[in-house]
This record gives structure tokens, C-alpha cells and sequence, in this order.
């Protein structure tokens, strides 16, 4: 598998402010790339120097080893976060509309079976579901043929049966062999659908790997997790069992179940509502990037 996007060290400032620093990476052809980061990391203005929308401050983005340019733009597809539709047409006439803007498109048809809009193909786009609505934006995105299609943020809104749909049409795509370049908040999604993702913080790329292959190395234990009105609060300042209060619960990270759980048991804590779950890619975001809001 070889590169089909190369971006070394990206630099963007704007107004005295560095929103990218010195950002490098490569996405290999065939693959779902994710680029993940809390609110002002870097990763939107990170993603629109990729697409051509903004010019980089420094830094370089090669496609198939070239500066993009017009092989680009005609070979890349963007399904952007928010996008306005024209008002008072329909989803067939949208699709007929946006065809017309490549002078190479997949046939129009295959599209709309692919993204499940034959149902809707009379409906004004003004009274299309959230779940509807993100289907037609992906039958766009694609309607050049694309080699590399860039999903900002695709599922946001959506119920978790349309997300979870919508995860389905994102994989067949990924089964076609076209490059993805995804971003997310949704760090089940990201486990889901990446082969790699770049966790980005303050402009920086602060980890980067597979999904599997980072949980692995930052991790080495479990989460033991209880209601917090069942664990007595004396227990806070127990070195071993290095417990959290959140949300109402209490997690405590444990490299022994068995003996955390026999600790427990010795200070007579229920263990009826207690779960045991792995460290999740969302326990890597949060002890990466902290829990402090981000406006």
C-alpha cells in the first residue's frame, strides 16, 4: 500500500495566532485516515489546508506525490460538516445539479442505491430527515468517482441507528479502495471506521497509530465501574485502589481484577451494579488531551 496524500510540516497562522504547527503525516491508498482533536486543536484548519479551501502558512501537500492542483480538485471529494443546499428543488434534481460540475461522474443511479435515496428521490430537500440529508451530502461527495473523499464531522446530529447506517455506507465505500480522511468527535466511531487516526491538541499531532496498536501502548489495565453512591467516600484516598469519582460513578483502573475486586469485597462495597470494561479510545482522548471544556 502506498501514499496517496503526503502533508509535511503544515503551518497556518491567523492574526499572530499559530493554529497549525509544524503538522506531518501520510495516508496510505485504501485507507480511512482519522483526525481527531478537541475544540481549537488545529484538525479543522488541519483538514481544509488538505482539501485547497485555505492556503498553508508553511508546508507541503503532495497528492500521489505531486502539489495538488487540478488532478486534485477533480479527483477529490468533500462532504463538509455544514453545506446549504439549493431551496425548492428536489433530491434527484440535487444530484442531476451536482453532476454536472465534473466532467467525470459515476452514473447517477448507482449513487442512489448506494446511499439508500430512492425513497426520497420526489422530496424537496428541505424536508429531508438528518439521517436523509447526510445520505444525499455522500451521494455528492462521491458523485465524481473520487480516489480520496474528506468527511467533516459526518455524523453529528444523527440518532444512533442513522449513525450506525451510516457507518455501513462508509465501510462499503472503504471496500471500493478509496482513501477516506475522516474527522470526529465520536471516538466509537473513529475505533470503528480507522485504520489510523492523529490525535491532534494546541496544532500538534500528540499520538498517532492504529486505534488498536495506541490503546495497547498506553494502556495496561482495566476500568472497574460502580455506582458512587455504593462506594463509601473513606475509600478516595486508597493508594491501591486508585479510584475516580464521574458522573455519578466510580471507575477504578486495575492491572489485577481479581485482587481490586477482593479489596472490595474486603471493605464490604456491593458489587451487584459493579461492570468491568477495556480502556476505550475515549480514556485515550480524555488522558491526552485532559478533561478541561474547550470553547
Amino acid at each position: 500500500m502506498s501514499s496517496i496524500l503526503q502533508v509535511d510540516n503544515l503551518v497556518k497562522h491567523f492574526n499572530g495566532v499559530q493554529a497549525v504547527n509544524g503538522v506531518s503525516f501520510s495516508i496510505e491508498r485504501g485507507s480511512c485516515f482519522g483526525l481527531l482533536g478537541p475544540n481549537g486543536a488545529g484538525k479543522t484548519t488541519t483538514v481544509e489546508m488538505l482539501e485547497g479551501i485555505i492556503t498553508p502558512t508553511r508546508g507541503d501537500v503532495r497528492y500521489k506525490g505531486e502539489p495538488t492542483g487540478v488532478a486534485f480538485r477533480q479527483e477529490a471529494g468533500i462532504m463538509f460538516q455544514e453545506t446549504s443546499l439549493q431551496e425548492f428543488i428536489r433530491v434527484g434534481e440535487t444530484l442531476e445539479l451536482f453532476s454536472r460540475f465534473y466532467p467525470r461522474t459515476r452514473p447517477i443511479d448507482e449513487l442512489i442505491e448506494r446511499c439508500a435515496l430512492g425513497e426520497f428521490l420526489d422530496r424537496d430537500v428541505r424536508r429531508l430527515s438528518g439521517g436523509q440529508r447526510q445520505r444525499l451530502l455522500l451521494a455528492i461527495a462521491l458523485i465524481n468517482d473520487p480516489q480520496i473523499v474528506f468527511l467533516d464531522e459526518p455524523t453529528t446530529g444523527l440518532d444512533p441507528q442513522a449513525r450506525r447506517n451510516f457507518w455501513q455506507l462508509v465501510n462499503d465505500i472503504k471496500q471500493e479502495q478509496k482513501t477516506l480522511v475522516l474527522t470526529t468527535h465520536y471516538m466509537e466511531e473513529a475505533y470503528e471506521l480507522c485504520d489510523e487516526i492523529a490525535i491532534m491538541d494546541h496544532g500538534k499531532i500528540i499520538a498517532q497509530g492504529s486505534p488498536r496498536a495506541l490503546l495497547k501502548k498506553h494502556f495496561d489495565h482495566s476500568v472497574i465501574c460502580l455506582p458512587a453512591n455504593e462506594v463509601p467516600e473513606s475509600l478516595d484516598q486508597d493508594a491501591q485502589l486508585k479510584l475516580h469519582r464521574i458522573n455519578g460513578q466510580v471507575e477504578i483502573l486495575s492491572e489485577d481484577i481479581n485482587a481490586s475486586i477482593q479489596q472490595l469485597i474486603a471493605q464490604k462495597v456491593p458489587l451487584t451494579h459493579l461492570q468491568i470494561r477495556s480502556r476505550t479510545l475515549e480514556d485515550l482522548f480524555l488522558e491526552l488531551t485532559g478533561r478541561e471544556l474547550r470553547s
